[in-house]
């Protein structure tokens, strides 16, 4: 229940109270049997095992099999499926034409079956399931490898991590849009909860040695980038992830528990309102660029967390950084950094500090990515002054070797950039205009 944001999405409508309850399966039966309540979502993996229960089909859901909405009107329960329309918004949205395209939907759940019926809705000539095994007619991730050889499987057939290796990423885009898709290459859609949130290092496939699918939906929400979308996006493929349609699914959902449509309008509202309060703002640039002075005004004015993550090494080393380097060397810190990073990327609606670097190596910057939009504060050369306390960066000779080292890789990590030139004050408003 950690990942969900279902409660806030359903409050912002301002029409009930909505509350998050997590059950065994053997709780299951008896809190449905009990019938006490008004409504109620089901996830992942309730979405089949609530229709025994139910006593009305809507007959959207008992075709494909999975029910995610259920309503209680007078202690009788019917059960509907949100999540077609929600999924089909977002594809429509997102401007992908599935008309006469391959499919290849990760998952044989009760989100596949969802993807399924979608694909079908919306003209696919091929859909194909792909899963571990090879249940219910599924390819095996094998079986997958053969048929479409642009697609790289983790192994044979397994959903373990597969290590992918180190790429450029692009800037976020807004609103992480389609463009037009290669009707040579099958779209990718994953219904498997592989890359969620606190597993968000895992990927459902790899696409490192590969030319890809055409375009990528990952029904994961949380993280806002799951790693399969940042790998796709890092090959030029347009990729999505799940969180207008966990909004627009919800919007549907609310219209069945109220019998009053909710407008898209409202429905776009929600949406780029919870994405900006999720996404982190993170800073990176140059030791010395005013990251940290900047990052605590823009916390301030924001009320957001504030994350110094060279703060947290030191604190965590329970040394300076400069002690560090001088006991560990260079390595033990960038191991030390890398950590940090991992468990201040997890957060989100935050503002986060990195060291000057973070961006070195790609997996830092892929996980400040999957919740994050990174600002490179770019304050000129002749403003960035030495200083004793940073080992690589105490003399001006180091800062300006530094500078042409990692200019390039602030500019390629950075999804927006900020130019340092007047007080903190002014730079911070200046982020805040842009993003």
């Amino acid at each position: 229940m950690g990942h969900s944001w279902s409660a806030e999405i359903h409050r912002a409508f301002g029409r009930y109270d909505y509350e998050l309850l997590e059950l065994s399966p053997a709780e299951l039966g008896p809190f449905l049997e009990a019938r006490d309540f008004a409504g109620l979502n089901v996830t992942i993996p309730y979405k089949e095992a609530v229709i025994p229960y139910l006593d009305r089909l809507d007959p959207a859901a008992a075709a494909i099999g999975a029910v995610n909405t259920v309503v209680n009107r007078g202690g009788v329960l019917w059960g509907y499926n949100t999540d077609f329309g929600g999924m089909a918004a977002a594809l429509v949205r997102d401007g992908i034409d599935l008309k006469d395209k391959t499919v290849l939907i990760l998952g044989t759940g009760g989100s596949s079956k969802t993807a399924l019926a979608v694909c079908r809705s919306l003209g696919a000539a091929q859909i194909f399931r792909v899963s571990r095994t090879d249940k219910d007619g599924a390819l095996s991730y094998t079986e997958a490898y053969a048929r479409f050889g642009r697609l790289l499987p983790r192994d044979s057939g397994s959903d373990a991590p597969h290590p992918s290796a180190p790429a450029a990423l692009p800037p976020s885009p807004e609103g992480e849009g389609f463009g037009p898709a290669d009707t040579q290459r099958p779209v990718l859609i994953n219904c498997t909860p592989v890359g969620m949130w606190p597993n968000n290092d895992e990927t459902p496939l790899s696409l490192t040695r590969c030319q890809g699918p055409s375009c990528v939906f990952d029904c994961v929400y949380n993280p806002l980038r799951t790693r399969l979308v940042l790998e796709a996006l890092a090959r030029g493929i347009p990729a999505a992830g799940g969180l207008y349609m966990l909004v627009k699914q919800a919007a549907l959902a609310c219209g069945l528990f109220t019998g009053i449509p909710v407008e898209d309008e409202q429905v776009d509202i929600i949406y780029n309102s919870l994405r900006r309060e999720q996404e982190n703002i993170v800073l990176i640039g140059m030791p010395g660029a005013g990251k940290t002075t900047i990052g605590r005004i823009l916390a301030q004015k924001t009320g957001r967390e504030f994350v110094d993550s060279d703060e947290d090494v030191a604190k965590h080393a329970g040394k300076t950084i400069p002690a560090l380097f001088a006991a560990d060397g260079e390595a033990a810190f960038r191991d030390l950094e890398a950590e940090v990073t991992r468990k201040a990327a997890s957060k989100t609606g935050c503002v986060i500090s990195v060291g000057g670097g973070t961006v070195l190596r790609a997996e830092n910057v892929r996980r400040l990515k999957q919740n994050g939009r990174l600002v490179f504060l770019d304050r000129p050369l002749a403003a960035l002054v030495p200083s004793p306390d940073r080992p690589l960066g105490d003399t001006a000779e180091k800062v300006a070797r530094l500078s042409a080292e990692r200019a390039p890789l602030y500019a390629a990590a950075a999804d927006l950039t900020v130019p340092v030139v007047g007080p903190p004050e002014e730079t911070a408003e200046a982020v805040l205009a842009a993003l």
